[in-house]
């Protein structure tokens, strides 16, 4: 098989992959680990442009280097920002040209010549994260990547080639080549994505209409530290790597899901201020068995995800009174009654759903840490304590100890969004 056989079915094969991704953000994470691979590149990161407010938000960073210095397991520093896009960036210039930019070395810059205005532009790059890392970003590749409609989604930014012997390169035309190939196919499968989690964030928009605590900036963190748990989990339990994308993948989306039975129950006990009473909260608690009824019939995994979620994400480990709702028949339930005070018959420990598990602590951690109507906000200490606490009682043992091994790369994202 020649090289350029071996790359044709290289893009086919990740191609295929990336078609079987439903979220939005797992598929941008693995675009960019498909681009890096295809060119064999070092480091990289990949940017969603948000048209209406013209922010070049990054979305993933990875870079090899970097990684390798890292104990097994553990994962780069959780980087949020956005660039408003400009001709005098790289990436500025990308989005607003909608063409591929090649730079051998982004230390010594080259005159880049638009061949459709016929004028020199001048670029600037920004060293502050080499310094600050430690890091030589030398040769750098950047691609629009644009949806059918001819609108721009991001952009990729593929850093440092490399030859057989891990030596930096320039990238040559053939890089240019494939790279071109491979974002003029991804285009289709991001809209695909992007509508699965469009119709998702419907659901859930609707749910926070109701509810003002269930903002999209919490359903948005509590969807983010989900994943992240189950990585280190998956980690330290060594998950094949197949099974813990299609997990991953169906996580990220049904975490966004996990209250939206809320928009069953009635305002007065939904935007009430203040702690709820007993039949108030036989109510609220209705909310598990609703959500669970949105996504019943199943149709497919996420909807088996979903469901697990939006039902067991209040029950205990230890099977204690305070979860909910056990093994109750949801199907039977009646939006806005009383659920029983008391559960009939528990479910306890590995016998809740793992995806369930996730989001109760991942929910828990976010509501300590923020505000709400009955309570005020959390210390980090006193969060990190409690949770602690609860290790065997409220929540699985095995995920409170990859919650504590990823505290401070939680809290890095709990601080980013707000």
């Amino acid at each position: 098989m020649s090289k350029q056989e071996r790359k044709q079915s290289l893009i086919t094969e990740i191609e295929e992959q990336l078609k079987e991704i439903r979220d939005v953000d797992i598929l941008l994470e693995n675009i960019l680990t498909g681009a890096r691979k295809i060119v064999n590149a070092d480091a990289g990161s990949i940017y969603e442009y948000d048209s209406k407010e013209n922010k070049l938000w990054i979305r993933y960073s990875q870079n090899d280097t970097m990684q390798n210095q890292l104990a097994p397991g553990e994962k780069l520093s959780y980087t949020s920002f956005y660039l408003v896009p400009t001709n005098q960036s790289i990436s500025g210039y990308c989005v607003l040209s909608k063409k591929l930019i090649n730079i051998p070395d982004v230390y010594n810059l080259p005159d880049f010549v638009d061949d459709e205005k016929k004028e020199v532009r001048l670029f600037e790059f920004n060293s502050a994260n080499d310094e600050k890392n430690g890091y030589h970003t030398k040769s750098m590749l950047t691609i629009p990547l644009i949806m059918t409609n001819g609108k721009v989604l991001g952009i990729l930014q593929i850093i440092n080639a490399k030859d057989e012997d891990g030596n930096v390169i320039p990238f040559d035309k053939d890089s240019e080549f494939y790279i071109s190939q491979f974002a003029a196919k991804v285009g289709s499968i991001y809209e695909y994505a992007y509508l699965t989690r469009l119709n998702v964030d419907r659901l859930v928009k609707t749910a926070g209409f109701r509810d003002p605590k269930e903002t999209g900036a919490h359903v948005e963190r509590v969807s983010r530290f989900s994943l992240e748990i189950y990585d280190r989990y998956a980690s330290n339990k060594r998950i094949p790597e197949k099974e813990r994308n299609k997990f991953r993948d169906n996580l990220r989306l049904a975490a966004r899901c996990h209250d939206v039975g809320k928009v069953a129950i009635p305002d007065e006990i939904l935007k009430k201020q203040g702690i709820l009473d007993e039949d108030e909260r036989d109510i609220m608690k209705g909310h598990t068995c609703v959500g669970a009824q949105i996504f019943t019939p199943v149709e497919n995994d996420l909807d088996i995800m979903a469901r697990d979620v939006c039902l067991h994400h209040h029950d205990r480990w230890d099977g204690g009174n305070k979860g909910y709702p056990g093994n109750f028949d949801y199907m039977d339930y009646i939006p806005a009654t009383k659920m029983p005070h008391e559960i009939e018959q528990a479910l306890k420990e590995d016998k809740i759903p793992l995806a369930a598990r996730i989001v109760s602590l991942a929910d828990v951690y976010d509501a300590l840490r923020h505000k709400r109507c009955y309570k005020a906000e959390w210390s980090v200490e006193d969060t990190f304590n409690e949770i602690c606490e609860q290790r065997g009682h409220q929540f699985d043992p095995e995920l409170v100890d990859a919650f504590m091994q990823i505290k401070d790369r939680l809290e890095d994202i709990n601080n980013a969004i707000s």
